[in-house]
């Protein structure tokens, strides 16, 4: 019988290799809802050959970008959920072994020498592990994403004075945009971050551009009216698929916030291509069921 350590590899292998094969679901949908209202027809024809890229990519098993991405593990731990100092090693070796198999592009490069010293998607650092303590439950739960670099060189991160942020977010997040231009492989998801200090504010942006599905709303509802209002301005700028043009740039946009520092605004901008992937599984002690379902 499997161990419970094989089970979360196997089931962690499956959703790596489900986010690298195709976007989200709801991703897709939105694309093809973007061919539907977009009038510009350069812009229409990259829409069209993203939809086909994407279905030629699930026909044969392979990985819808070339970007393969940081191999990033969104990771929720129940308080009786039996493994936790050996988990991020089975997920290492998960990500080495399907970056042999499918295969992915490795993108782990030693910064200083520039080499990419075991062409299987770790090193210092990578993949990356951000993890959420669950009260009570005793299972695992795993979300997969791999970002890629076009996405990360235009985000950013910064602190503003607090006394006019709100009245400026809409240009910071404007001029972000438009310096970003075609570099993000628009149709994007814009994610913006509001944190309590700038490390904060970053992570929220990432978890708001890749984990939202497009569509959903802050719960809070003067957030949300932001969220619509910057998502119509945002397709008004006229960049389009691929910087070709035309009236869908971004399928949506996304705000997460914390409380903050009465002195500080800190807020990241991060950026998601039309390739927006992720996958989740859930394991289950003690024999290692588990579900897998995109996300």
């Amino acid at each position: 019988m499997p161990s419970l350590e094989d089970a979360i590899k196997d089931a962690a292998k499956k959703i790596v290799r489900m986010a690298s094969v195709s976007p989200a679901e709801d991703v897709v949908n939105a694309l093809r809802n973007a061919v539907r209202i977009e009038v510009h027809e350069p812009s229409k024809v990259q829409l069209n050959a993203i939809l086909t890229n994407i279905e030629l990519a699930q026909k044969y098993t392979a990985a819808v970008c070339q970007d393969t991405g940081v191999p990033t593990f969104f990771i929720k731990l129940g308080d009786g959920f039996p493994i936790r100092s050996k988990l991020f090693p089975i997920l290492t070796e998960a990500v080495r072994e399907v970056t042999k198999e499918l295969p992915l592009r490795s993108n782990s490069v030693d910064p200083l020498t520039e080499k990419n010293p075991g062409g299987d998607n770790t090193g210092i650092g990578i993949p990356v592990f951000d993890v959420e303590l669950v009260d009570g439950g005793d299972h695992l739960e795993l979300i997969y994403t791999p970002k890629g670099g076009g996405t990360e060189l235009p985000s950013k991160a910064f602190v503003v004075p607090p006394g006019n942020a709100w009245e400026r977010l809409p240009e910071l997040v404007l001029n972000a945009v438009i310096d970003a231009g075609p570099m993000p492989c628009p149709p994007v998801i814009v994610g913006i971050g509001i944190g309590s200090n700038l490390d904060v504010a970053a992570k929220l942006g990432k978890k708001a551009a890749v984990l939202r599905p497009v569509g959903s709303r802050n719960s809070n509802p003067d957030i949300a009216k932001i969220e619509d209002a910057l998502l119509d301005a945002i397709n008004k700028l006229g960049i389009g698929a691929h910087g070709t043009g035309g009236k869908v740039t971004a399928l949506d946009v996304h705000i997460e916030y914390t409380y903050r520092h009465p002195a500080t605004f800190a807020i990241g901008i991060v950026f998601s291509c039309w390739a927006t992937r992720r996958a989740r599984a859930i394991v289950y002690p003690p024999d290692g069921k588990y579900e897998v379902k995109p996300l």
